[in-house]
């Protein structure tokens, strides 16, 4: 009984922590607290657009276009087929979460307490929490890269990456309305400088054909896809992190198109571009950094402002993952809620300093390693968030009880429903340490996501159905 009290009183504290702890105009002070809808300021429906397009609009998402020829051998028209196909359904669940965001109050990683539990949240937090960092550390990586071209001499790669963590940290620790502020123009430039790429290169643009065919090309076909789908699909982790401001009678269908439009547009432009790119005659043979860097020589003078732009374009990616990293650890229990999330933002920022360091120059395998990782585990996540939310759920939630442990679900048919999906993307994977048996059987194909997909769902599914 005095155990049940104590819980109780935890509860009434993280409603009562739900008050307006920022204002648009102050630091943020909030956590993981539900918002309530009587504290909600954010009025903004272009928020949902602008803030995924400034996240996009970047390169890193260049640079993955980039590996379409320069890792898996494809041709043009078959990586721009790639590149459509996956993100059309990369997107989508992203763009439905987001909608949970008004309408519960509630961020993204909390609400997996309504599938996994109390318990089972921790896990996934932790996840998304490395998933946070690895990303961060993958996007500076090209900073990296693209410094040793723009002339400056102090500018070494290393002093690249921690200026760049420095910028993003600052923004991601004023919080919820500065991360707004900051994407809701950080992408102008960037189209610009883009579209500028793309105009002076066009003359010069190739329909390459692949070396590849049979079942080794369906296998490349595959496994880009998943790299595709692994950069999108991530975002499904902090899709509701972002509007939970915004009110409860916001309409899904608005959060939702403005979602999906915000990934969709720079995923599908940017990623083409690259594989265009990379199809002309003196870029063929780079990627990431090192292909920008080359393309922007066309610039002339301006070249050194178009590659300062790009640059300052990894703080518009970077500062969800720092952002997010905050709310996640807060769930990994009590003790951890009470630290500020700015705390665990600026140690997140020095984790993935240290760990981009560490990697080095790996940046290729590094980014399609990555991807391919991250799919493995959001894949069956989402797919269980997905499965409670419309089947079993139909969209209704007891609110109030975000925060009793007592109240909230086991969680134990989502975590064994997670390790079969786990399962799955074992069995289909292709990584430097392990190729799965299926993976083998498709020449190396990664299929990783695909199995993790249908082994999580149909576990779902037959076991939540006796469960508590």
């Amino acid at each position: 009984m005095a155990e049940k009290l104590r819980l109780d009183r935890i509860a009434d504290l993280g409603n009562a922590m739900s008050s307006p702890l920022q204002s648009p105009k102050t630091i943020e002070l909030h956590g993981i607290e539900r918002v309530l809808p009587e504290n909600r300021f954010d009025q903004n429906l272009w928020n949902n657009f602008t803030l995924w397009l400034s996240a996009n609009f970047v390169i890193p998402t260049l640079a993955l276009g980039t590996l379409a020829q320069a890792v898996f051998k494809l041709g043009t028209r078959e990586s721009l087929l790639v590149i459509l196909v996956f993100n059309l359904i990369a997107a989508f669940p992203a763009a439905i979460l987001a909608t949970l965001g008004p309408q519960t109050g509630l961020r993204q990683m909390t609400l997996s307490r309504y599938s996994f539990g109390w318990n089972g949240t921790k896990l996934m937090a932790l996840l998304n929490a490395a998933t946070c960092i690895g990303w961060s550390a993958v996007n500076v990586l090209v900073g990296a890269q693209l410094s040793q071209s723009i002339g400056i001499s102090w500018l070494t790669p290393n002093l690249t990456i921690i200026l760049i963590s420095v910028f993003t940290t600052v923004v991601s620790l004023y919080g919820y309305s500065y991360v707004h502020r900051y994407e809701r123009y950080a992408w102008i430039p960037m189209v610009l400088v883009f579209f500028s790429l793309f105009w002076f290169h066009l003359p010069h643009f190739n329909n390459k054909t692949s070396p590849l065919d049979g079942f080794t090309w369906w296998a490349a076909i595959l496994s880009f896809g998943g790299t595709i789908f692994g950069y999108a699909a991530a975002w499904c982790a902090y899709a509701s992190d972002y509007n939970v401001n915004q009110r409860e009678e916001t309409q899904p269908q608005k959060v939702f198109w403005f979602t999906y439009l915000g990934i969709l547009i720079p995923c599908i432009s940017i990623e083409s571009l690259g594989v265009l790119l990379s199809t002309v005659a003196h870029l063929s043979n780079k990627t990431g950094g090192d292909l920008l860097a080359e393309a922007s020589v066309a610039f002339g003078m301006l070249r050194t402002l178009l590659l300062i732009l790009l640059l300052a374009s990894l703080i518009a990616n970077n500062t969800p993952n720092d952002y997010s990293l905050g709310l996640s650890l807060q769930l990994l229990g009590q003790r951890w809620q009470k630290v500020n999330r700015g705390v665990w933002t600026v140690l997140g920022s020095i984790a993935y300093v240290i760990l981009a360091l560490c990697i080095g120059t790996r940046f290729n395998e590094a980014l399609t390693d990555f991807l391919l990782l991250i799919t493995y585990w959001i894949s069956p996540w989402v797919t269980i968030i997905l499965i409670e939310h419309f089947y079993f759920r139909k969209g209704k939630y007891d609110l109030e009880s975000w925060n009793n442990r007592n109240k909230l679900p086991n969680g134990i048919p989502a975590i064994i429903s997670l390790g079969m999906g786990l399962f799955g993307a074992f069995l289909g994977g292709s990584q430097p340490l392990f190729i799965g048996p299926a993976s083998k059987f498709l020449i190396n194909a990664d299929v990783g996501f695909e199995l993790s997909i249908l082994f999580s769902a149909t576990t779902y599914l037959l076991i939540r159905q006796t469960s508590k």
